[in-house]
């Protein structure tokens, strides 16, 4: 049957559409087109309707497309076309969690292609491949396919796939500790992404692999350049939405399938179950977007900013990711919530923190270091000591995930210095100092650590690690991770007897600490700054009872104390029966009055 002129060129509109990556457009003209009574699209129609229901958020249109346009190819004989459509569909099985339907989809693929060894399509073939290698831990495997893939590529003369091929040659590098060269080939591949050289999906596919690439790699300058263009390119030109001329069937919720095999995948719960205090409007339900990377781009943002201190912002971001992602990207859903519950724990909002890495646990990820972190702020040591050694425990391919692990050991560095297991400590540290890579950040986390330990030792070294952490810190713009190293430089040189460096240390550390809102790191500071002045406190006490017996004394119950300072309200009790026998007093109101006598009430102590 002849297709009526009007549907001809209705699709003619839809394939100029798709060339120009206008996808919510191409989708409303060919799902219109498709509906005609009295014409039926092609396969390789078929097959960009899925595509554009991919891009706009309709992944059971996508796949139902996808089935069609491999029928059709079937029917034609096309053995290159439905090898290539049988890949699409196990890709987007696996993205939705249907591992037998993917694995089938991915054996039907080889079936077609097998007469077609060295066809562009095999390039889908060995880049899974290699990937498949790498899950089972087989390094020359995943290389021979890696390589494959690059030579099919080249033959092919597609700069998208030559593109992905020198991505994934290098993904197997970058894993196997060939940094050096794998970050050459990345660099490669994403000249062509930043020129503009590639077709939107392999855009967003290699700025999604690269930034996660980046972020375990501890490479935050990559990061940040390739952060900043793939936001720009996810805002421009695709921000505009087009609104669908049939309300008979409006599309879908927002949620395209994504990432690559083993990247990024799921949803957020809804707005009223967000732990975020502004969730960003969700689309009306009659828009249709066409860009599924920009919450998976954004939550790579999230990290940088994170990172750099812009930490009101890096919240918003989070709470963007959570109603931007793909609804098959749990584990992107689950990293924003996390990186909520970093920046709040580091805020003194516990209870928010709490909930926020409660949240990231019920999308699977694991909320380590941050929630042992949390438990060590609350007096919850043995929680904290169990939570690392755990998460540790999970993580046995160390090289997969390199700052994952580095701030896991950094962690369990901090924790077994505030318990006292300075054996357990060193353990930590040394397993830091062997990370492979020489990548800034893993060596500033690494001098940190070391640092540290070294003036729990009571060690007069311990000031160079910290010098050279410091430096590098202000060099990669980390402000967080620098004031906190100012604290320990602030105690080596106290301990050296230089008071007045001491003094500069920690005055720098409280106004970094005052910029971002750590307002328990800012008290601290403020505590010894102010215990430097008096040199001595009257009764004998410490500084952090001193803060206790101030806070007790202008009327605050245990709860407001342990709020304030971020203990355990059973540390507070502890603190006021030391009080108590120091100042040979037996209750609040003697202690109060001791406080005012001794002008140690109405001022930090």
């Amino acid at each position: 049957m002849a297709v009526p002129v009007d549907e001809t060129s209705a699709v003619a509109r839809a394939r100029d559409a798709a060339a120009r990556d206008a996808w919510a457009e191409a989708y409303v003209l060919l799902r219109d087109a498709d509906r005609h009574p009295s014409a039926a699209l092609d396969a390789a129609d078929l097959d960009l309707l899925a595509d554009a229901s991919w891009w706009t958020g309709h992944v059971d249109e996508s796949v139902t497309a996808r089935l069609r346009a491999h029928a059709g190819y079937v029917a034609a004989g096309d053995h290159r076309g439905a090898g290539q459509v049988a890949w699409w569909l196990h890709f987007e099985y696996r993205c939705l969690g249907r591992p037998a339907a993917a694995a089938g989809w991915l054996h039907r693929s080889r079936h077609h292609l097998e007469g077609e060894p060295d066809c562009p399509e095999q390039c889908l073939i060995a880049w899974t491949d290699s990937e498949a290698a790498q899950e089972h831990r087989d390094p020359e495997a995943a290389l021979a396919a890696a390589r494959r893939m690059e030579r099919l590529a080249l033959d092919s003369g597609s700069p998208d796939l030559i593109a992905l091929g020198r991505q994934a040659h290098a993904a197997v590098l970058l894993a196997n500790g060939h940094r050096a060269e794998g970050l050459a080939l990345l660099d490669d591949a994403m000249c062509a992404v930043t020129a503009g050289e590639l077709s939107g999906m392999f855009t967003g596919w290699l700025f999604c692999l690269a930034l996660t690439q980046c972020m375990e790699a501890a490479d935050l300058g990559r990061a940040v350049e390739w952060t900043d263009a793939a936001m720009a390119w996810c805002e421009v030109p695709w921000s505009q939405h087009v609104r669908a001329p049939d309300a008979e069937s409006p599309p879908g919720p927002p949620g395209p399938a994504s990432g690559a095999p083993g990247g990024p995948g799921g949803p957020p719960g809804t707005a009223a179950d967000s732990p975020f205090p502004v969730p960003a409007p969700a689309p009306t339900p009659d828009a249709v977007t066409d860009n599924p990377f920009r919450g998976l781009c954004r939550i790579h943002h999230v990290e940088v900013l994170d990172l750099r201190g812009a930490w009101e912002l890096a919240e918003a971001e989070a709470a963007r990711v959570c109603h931007e992602v793909p609804v098959d990207s749990l584990d992107v859903a689950a990293e924003a919530y996390y990186a909520a519950g970093e920046i709040r724990r580091r805020q003194g909002r516990l209870d928010d923190a709490a909930t926020a890495y409660a949240h990231a646990h019920e999308l699977g990820r694991i909320p380590q270091p941050g929630l042992a972190l949390l438990r060590l702020a609350q007096g919850k040591a043995d929680a904290a000591v169990a939570g690392l050694k755990l998460a540790l425990a999970c993580r046995g391919d160390q090289a997969h995930d390199l700052l994952g692990r580095a701030r896991l050991l950094a962690a369990r560095t901090e924790v077994a210095l505030a318990v006292g297991d300075l054996d357990d400590a060193a353990e930590a540290v040394a397993e830091l100092e062997a990370l492979p890579g020489d990548a800034p950040l893993l060596g500033a986390v690494a001098d940190t650590a070391r640092g540290a330990l070294a003036l729990a030792r009571h060690e007069p070294a311990a000031v160079r690690p910290l010098r050279r952490a410091l430096a590098c810190w202000l060099e990669l713009r980390v402000p967080y991770e620098a004031a906190q190293v100012r604290m320990l430089l602030a105690a080596a040189d106290r301990a050296a007897g230089d008071q007045e460096a001491a003094r500069l240390e920690l005055m720098a550390a409280r106004a970094a600490f005052e910029r971002l809102g750590a307002l328990p790191d800012a008290r601290r500071a403020t505590a010894l700054l102010t215990a430097r002045r008096r040199r001595t406190l009257p009764g004998g006490l410490t500084a952090r009872e001193a803060e206790v017996l101030r806070l007790v004394a202008e009327g605050g119950t245990n709860r407001d104390v342990a709020r304030a300072l971020v203990i355990s309200e059973h540390t507070v009790a502890r603190h006021l029966n030391n009080i108590f026998a120091k100042l040979d007093v037996t209750s609040r109101t003697a202690a109060t009055a001791y406080a005012y006598a001794h002008g140690m009430a109405g001022a930090p102590a």
